[in-house]
């Protein structure tokens, strides 16, 4: 009788061991691709176009980690490092930079994928809490977005891959992760810091040998910050400023300290990651979970579950971002939280496994309620980047400047940001030769008055809507919120097209509609008298040039 060739144990398959991550990670790119596909051509939107494309951009050419076609806002350099070498190997189109990034993005989720593995142990845990992260609407827009914060969010969730269970910890892992996280973006460095914080505190109330491993822990998660605070310096150095330029950091920081702004900004951050674009599904699902006794195994032992220790760490992180985004970002982009709802999916559908029967009924619920999300508006408003809103704005933008190149070729223009960046900057993708413009802020009255008063600096407008206005408010906080909204978030009404063509004596030649978002051309048929002398230049009816960026 032969013996059997036995395997050394390091190889022997597990029958309860998890995929490899190297299978994993082809399904959901796959699965994140195919699902993406028809977005991958459109040209760059908002923040892409104003601030991070140009950055690479400017990298790509020149080497210049510093952008000189934009202005520095001291973000850290590593998106535009890792986009410029896709454009090196592939080319320069829009195509290549949203794959680029969906293979960031489905880093992510594999990241998503091995942490619930870590935390809850369940393979059907880890599953719905990557299936329901991959189609949160939020989550979903930003996977072929071109912004620092899905690369912050996916390095960020590889170091909680390290840093955050109980057994196994790598805190040296970790922070090479939560480094690269803080070189995608400056603020992704709140969550180390956290992390140090908390094991500072658990230190000071564990004995020997923990307190030691716990300070240990602490001292790496620290760490992190040393490599961001060497960009500051060289920023310092190259630029004279440490974050940027002075209206930036007034507008992103300075401008926020107010205890009625803080208070409003947390209100909206709290429901960020517990109720925008349907995260009040699976949020209020877990509320009912947990009036439920916890399932037994057949054992007769409780189920698994996330441990306190994780689950306080979780909190503190997603408390610690709330508090830091009520303060940092002049306007309240849900993108800041990127890497949290991760967090709050994996404590959902954690506790609906641990307590209902039939717990994936609840999971699918959820995931069909976020599909939902992406292409249904909310009836509040909200940015179009948080769903599908912003491809229909994209393509709106694309047919009034295709309706502008075909009608009035060479016109000088006046309009709004981001149409002003996507008129002057042919390698966004809108335009092959530049338009010199006639820039506004927005287009409510009291900045179509101004552009009123000066006829002869344009010949041509393309007007459009940019902030999101539901044709039916259901949801508001009246007329105090409103005027919170006003002061401290940007919150305005532009003017209808037909209006703004009365107001400045035009003729409305063509307007489209889509989801209460629109654009339109109007023609003056007035002597034009070009008063700006430099080639594509953006001309301000205050005598000023260049453009305050509303978020980054």
């Amino acid at each position: 009788m032969s013996k059997r060739l036995r395997l050394p144990k390091i190889l022997e398959p597990r029958p309860d061991a998890p995929f490899p991550l190297w299978m994993v990670f082809p399904v959901i790119f796959v699965a994140v691709y195919v699902t993406h596909f028809s977005l991958l051509r459109l040209p760059y939107y908002w923040d892409e176009a104003g601030y991070y494309i140009p950055a690479a951009w400017d990298f790509f050419r020149t080497g210049s980690l510093i952008p000189f076609t934009t202005t520095s806002n001291a973000h850290p350099p590593l998106p535009s490092i890792y986009l410029a070498l896709w454009w090196k190997m592939s080319g320069f189109y829009p195509e290549v930079t949203r794959e680029a990034v969906l293979i960031v993005a489905s880093l992510g989720l594999l990241a998503v994928w091995r942490l619930a593995h870590r935390v809850a142990g369940s393979g059907q845990v880890a599953f719905w809490t990557v299936t329901l992260t991959a189609l949160y609407p939020i989550w979903f827009a930003q996977s072929t977005l071109a912004q620092a914060d899905i690369f912050a969010a996916a390095f960020t969730l590889w170091g909680l891959v390290y840093a955050l269970p109980d057994s196994n910890r790598r805190p040296v892992i970790a922070m090479l992760w939560f480094t690269a996280a803080a070189l995608s973006k400056e603020t992704a460095i709140v969550v180390p810091i956290t992390l140090a914080v908390v094991a500072i505190v658990d230190g000071f109330r564990s004995a020997q040998p923990k307190r030691t491993r716990n300070w240990s822990d602490a001292a790496w998660f620290a760490s992190c910050a040393l490599p961001l605070m060497a960009w500051y310096a060289w920023h310092f150095f190259k630029t004279g400023f440490v974050f940027g330029n002075p209206e930036f950091l007034k507008y992103n920081a300075q401008a926020n300290l107010a205890p009625t702004r803080f208070f409003a900004a947390f209100g909206h951050r709290l429901l960020h990651l517990t109720a925008h674009m349907n995260m009040f599904v699976p949020s209020l699902l877990t509320i009912a979970a947990l009036m439920l006794n916890p399932r037994l195994d057949a054992d007769g032992h409780e189920r698994a579950r996330i441990s306190n220790s994780n689950l306080w760490q979780i909190f503190f992180i997603l408390l610690a971002n709330a508090i830091l985004f009520s303060v940092l970002g002049g306007a309240l982009l849900t993108r800041y939280l990127l890497p949290m709802y991760p967090l709050v999916l994996l404590v959902a559908v954690s506790t609906f496994s641990r307590r209902v029967p039939y717990w994936q009924a609840l999971a699918a619920l959820s995931a069909v309620a976020f599909v939902a999300g992406l292409f249904i508006n909310p009836p509040y408003r909200f940015a179009p980047e948080d769903n599908l809103e912003y491809a229909r704005v994209i393509r709106l933008h694309v047919a009034g400047i295709a309706q502008l190149n075909k009608r009035y070729p060479g016109s000088t223009v006046l309009t709004a940001w981001p149409v002003t960046d996507e008129l002057t900057k042919p390698e966004l993708g809108y335009v092959k030769t530049p338009y010199q413009v006639y820039r506004l802020e927005d287009f409510t009255s009291e900045q179509i008055d101004r552009a009123a008063d000066d006829p002869g600096g344009y010949s041509t407008a393309l007007v459009f809507s940019t902030k999101y206005d539901p044709p039916s408010l259901m949801l508001s906080l009246g007329p105090k919120s409103e005027a919170i909204d006003r002061q401290y978030f940007g919150l305005h009404h532009d003017l209808p097209p037909e209006a703004i063509a009365l107001r400045l004596h035009g003729t409305l030649n063509w307007q489209r509609e889509d989801h209460a978002q629109w654009i339109a051309l109007i023609r003056f048929d007035r002597q034009f008298e070009a008063k700006v002398q430099l080639p594509y230049a953006v001309r301000q009816p205050f005598g000023t040039f260049g453009t305050l960026r509303r978020g980054n």
